[in-house]
């Protein structure tokens, strides 16, 4: 599960480094979150949703920016691989989860759910919707991993116990920070606060530091502008292992790549 790859630069990473990563680690599925993957950093096109699942996104999860660009729901409607936050209303396109068959046979399920603390969106409660949703998945499948978008570490805590021994596996995006904290819940449930992102390092959560700097400093309206500049690059997800017969979690692995020079054209980074 690799975390939010924002703009170009984070296109460019995914790309350029899912063989590498797939050589070692050899999953049986790869999931992205690609909600910032747009060129400005916000939302995601159909054009995008296709280059990454040709690069070798096997799942693409989102978040609050999900709906970002003008043709999300072109976006929807180009692959049922793309999934939103399941708590959102109804009438939003796309779904919250989706089942997918490894190339080994093994039925898995990816959830997308969206905090609510410090949120701006007015989602049902997550907890619940988890809750409900699980009861059709846990007839579908043992295997349930979660990427929980929450702005907070106690929220993402408390989803973490609160599904502890009945999901695989739950990681945090959003705040493109991660954290250090990866390891196997008392149940059974691999848990991280969060998975970071994929961007430049010398950047703000992926974004030019002083476009967002200006704001903080004179409280001025200022526009963010992805970093695709300024490097080192890196790459930041986690390996999780299961147990396929319990749907337990065996191993959580922080996965870190850096690159110093990293080339980003059309064909790296997909158009837009």
């Amino acid at each position: 599960m690799i975390g939010d790859l924002v703009g170009r630069p984070g296109r460019a990473l995914f790309s350029t480094l899912i063989g590498p990563l797939r050589a070692k680690y050899r999953p049986d599925c790869v999931v992205v979150n690609g909600e910032n993957a747009a060129q400005n950093g916000r939302g995601i096109t159909a054009q995008t949703v296709e280059f990454l699942r040709k690069s070798g996104a096997d799942i693409i999860t989102s978040g609050n920016h999900i709906f970002g660009q003008k043709g999300y729901t072109e976006a929807f409607l180009s692959s049922d691989r793309l999934i939103r936050p399941l708590n959102f209303p109804s009438e939003c396109p796309g779904k919250g989860y989706v089942l997918f068959t490894t190339p080994s046979g093994i039925t898995i399920a990816v959830v997308n759910a969206q905090g609510r603390v410090f949120m701006h969106e007015q989602v049902a409660c997550p907890f619940k919707s988890m809750e409900s949703l699980l009861t059709f998945l846990k007839s579908q499948t043992k295997l349930v991993f979660l990427d929980f978008h929450a702005e907070t570490t106690s929220e993402k805590q408390g989803m973490g116990f609160f599904l502890d021994g009945r999901i695989t596996a739950q990681v945090g995006t959003h705040t493109h920070v991660p954290t250090a904290d990866e390891y196997i819940l008392p149940n059974g449930t691999a848990y991280i606060t969060d998975i970071g992102c994929s961007a430049s390092m010398h950047s703000m959560l992926g974004m030019n530091i002083n476009s967002v700097l200006s704001r903080m400093i004179t409280q001025l309206p200022s526009k963010f502008i992805v970093e695709e500049a300024v490097g080192p690059w890196v790459l930041r997800g986690v390996c999780i292992t299961a147990d396929v017969a319990t749907g337990k979690a065996l191993s959580i692995e922080r996965v870190e790549i850096i690159k110093a020079e990293l080339v980003i054209n059309q064909d790296t980074a997909g158009k837009e």
